[in-house]
């Protein structure tokens, strides 16, 4: 959940990352042999994310390059939120 809200006071963006499936060792004690090619067939671009891809995006939310960004979701996904 993102909240659309910030805090002239304390200069504060809030924004949401909604990852997809991403190589973790979590993702990889539950997605095993078939589940793990099913997850990666059911993204666009064909594969698991990277945890490095996610904070890349977590790094720009943080970023002043993002600082006119407020009330967002991005999905961190490989556009599997499009299918």
């Amino acid at each position: 959940m993102s909240r659309g809200w910030k805090s002239p006071a304390h200069n504060i963006n809030v924004n949401c990352i909604s990852p997809g499936p991403i190589d973790t060792p979590g993702f990889n004690k539950v997605f095993t042999g078939e589940a793990r090619e099913h997850a990666s067939d059911i993204v666009p671009l064909g594969r698991v994310g990277l945890p490095e891809e996610v904070a890349s995006a977590v790094l720009y939310l943080a970023s002043d390059e993002a600082a006119f960004i407020t009330g967002q979701t991005l999905a961190v996904d490989g556009g599997a939120t499009m299918v």
